[in-house]
């Protein structure tokens, strides 16, 4: 998958630091997944909550932190939307 909007996660873990190895994980795997469907993501992610227009909540960090993204399943592209902690989530 292509990942657009890295700089958003760079920004964040910047400020917490303890989130960067989890979302450096994240992101090697999302840029080597092939999803072409909702069930493809939660077969790896369980926790993950699919939402509607292709919007995907991840938990990173034991649900410490979360990570929005939009997926065009058909073009192979993770557009990052948001990232933030479990307090700022509750309030997108």
């Amino acid at each position: 998958m292509k990942l657009i909007g890295r700089d958003k996660i760079f920004t964040f873990t910047k400020k917490h630091a303890d989130s960067k190895a989890q979302f450096d994980s994240w992101e090697a795997e999302t840029e080597e997944a092939q999803w072409k469907t909702p069930q493809d993501i939660k077969q790896r992610y369980v926790s993950a909550s699919i939402l509607a227009d292709n919007h995907v909540v991840f938990n990173i960090k034991g649900n410490r932190y979360r990570l929005l993204v939009q997926i065009s399943y058909k073009n192979g592209i993770v557009l990052i939307k948001n990232v933030g902690t479990h307090e700022e989530y509750m309030k997108w």
